[in-house]
């Protein structure tokens, strides 16, 4: 099982990254809103994440807001040199706490230009341009902005999030993807359609970014299995002497070389756990048996 994982492999600027990674989304507070509750904690997490050999974190200026960008600041400035910081464009909030559509050409920029200031940064070295579905900006628009700021230098590497197999498929032939982000887990593997919209699945698209050697990485992947409690994770879990969260993880970093997990934690105890599942190794027998 690769220890590492390379995005933007056919670039003249590729990144190497350790395969485990952490997702800045549970931070704020209750619905991804406001400070933490326990602000001493969050940027221990941060510290202890990059401590233990995370070098990827995912974040966007519309957690919190500005929230996490502000935490990744405040807790690692001056950044080590191999720290890669993905953030997300696409999107924004409400004051009621609403996700809505934030991906005209000039809103992109902006959002571009707060993640920049807030993160302290003079380049963001990958992007996510995250679709919010029917009736949106078309998507020659909305990445032809995010293809004129990587020449001006704002962006390094794009990618695309929360996108169908025929999105990215349309992706690809207008420009350089490097990754792209999609809920993909154990228990959730397809799109799920939910009050709000719907969420394309990992399952539809790894095959391509296989093909292509994209890194899938991916969103919610312990949301739709832990409440679950599965008996297939936990028999193994109890091979293993794990947690099925542990499992859960390790089972996403077996599946493909191109997967590279994030999952997201408040909890410090939560967070060392997660790293420990990286060493973890399965057996052919598991993963078969596991599916």
């Amino acid at each position: 099982m690769p220890s590492t994982i390379i995005i933007a492999l056919n670039s003249a600027q590729p990144l190497t990254v350790n395969r485990l990674g952490y997702g800045t989304m549970r931070l704020p507070g209750p619905e991804v809103w406001g400070e933490p509750a326990n602000r001493p904690e969050a940027l221990q997490i941060l510290h202890t994440a990059i401590e233990n050999g995370v070098n990827f974190l995912d974040t966007a200026d519309y957690y919190g807001e500005d929230v996490t960008n502000r935490l990744i600041r405040e807790a690692l400035h001056p950044y080590p040199s191999d720290l890669v910081i993905c953030t997300k464009v696409g999107a924004t909030r409400r004051s009621d706490k609403s996700w809505v559509p934030f991906n005209r050409p000039e809103q992109l920029r902006q959002s571009i230009e707060n993640n920049l200031r807030t993160l302290g940064q003079e380049q963001i070295q990958l992007v996510h341009l995250r679709l919010m579905g029917p009736g949106a900006v078309p998507l020659d628009e909305q990445l032809g902005a995010m293809f004129e700021m990587q020449r001006e230098g704002k962006i390094l590497h794009v990618g695309l999030s929360n996108v169908t197999r025929e999105e990215l498929e349309t992706g690809l032939q207008l420009g350089d993807i490097a990754t792209v982000e999609n809920m993909y887990g154990y228990a959730q593997r397809t799109t799920l359609a939910h009050a709000h919209g719907h969420n394309p699945g990992g399952e539809e698209v790894l095959d391509l970014c296989e093909a292509r050697e994209i890194p899938l990485i991916p969103f919610f992947s312990l949301l739709h299995a832990l409440p679950k409690q599965l008996d297939k994770i936990g028999e193994v879990a109890r091979r293993h002497h794990a947690t099925p969260a542990q499992i859960n993880i390790a089972w996403q970093l077996h599946k493909s070389p191109w997967i590279l997990p994030i999952p997201g934690t408040s909890s410090l105890a939560h967070l060392r756990e997660n790293l420990a599942a990286a060493a973890i190794q399965l057996s052919a027998e598991d993963m078969a048996y596991l599916g």
